[in-house]
């Protein structure tokens, strides 16, 4: 249990540093305002953590972004290092987390899926008539 609960405040550095990072500290223009680090998923060992990032723009500027944290990796991992406190400081991998645009996706269906209930209620309730 004190083994999850040190790896969750290591997640949770390692969220708010690269948070602050990709920021204020990456000077990429192709790194839009629209960016954020949603979660962060440390291996037991400290060997690796995946990134999920929300990206806010088109599937080709996302995939754009992803690359250019990868390729930048090193640096942010040097610098996560610094805050860390711990024997070794984990490889970043980042992944696009698209949860959310399927959290909309699911709610667009639902809403599609009440209108279409209601136009077929008004349609029988007209038939009855």
């Amino acid at each position: 249990m004190a083994n999850k609960n040190r790896l969750s405040k290591i997640n949770e550095i390692i969220k708010q540093e690269l948070s602050h990072l990709i920021r204020f500290d990456l000077k990429d223009p192709r790194i839009s305002e629209l960016v954020s680090v949603l979660k962060v998923d440390t291996t037991g060992d400290l060997r690796y953590a995946k990134v999920f990032m929300s990206i806010y723009d088109s599937k080709e500027k996302q995939n754009q972004v992803i690359d250019i944290l990868s390729k930048a990796s090193g640096y942010l991992r040097k610098n996560v290092g610094q805050k860390l406190k711990t024997h070794y400081t984990p490889q970043l991998l980042f992944v696009l987390d698209d949860s959310i645009e399927y959290g909309v996706h699911i709610d667009e269906v639902l809403r599609k899926i009440k209108k279409d209930e209601k136009t077929t209620e008004k349609v029988s309730e007209n038939d009855s008539e």
